[in-house]
């Protein structure tokens, strides 16, 4: 009955242990894709106002809706600077 006792205790324990390091993980993937996302919605919000603002006449295309949701910010950085250096893409 100990021994019984004792490794259900352990299992537990083990069990409990497994749940909080799963409940870890996916509180870290929950911030990093929202940090993603919220890097991906700035990004385009920042074409859209330099567009209304500068009139730099970036278009919503293809590659620069790739490029900007891959690197958010950066990216659009990236396509403003090549817009005007004159590289269209």
């Amino acid at each position: 009955m100990a021994i019984a006792l004792a490794g259900s205790l352990v299992s537990e324990f083990i069990l409990i242990i497994l749940i909080v390091l799963v409940l870890y993980i996916i509180f870290k993937l929950g911030n990093t894709l929202l940090g993603l996302i919220i890097n991906i919605v700035l990004g385009f919000i920042a074409i859209f106002v330099l567009n209304a603002i500068f009139n730099l006449g970036i278009p919503f295309d293809l590659v620069v809706v790739i490029i900007t949701a891959i690197l958010g910010l950066p990216g659009v950085v990236l396509v403003v600077l090549l817009k005007l250096i004159g590289i269209s893409l």
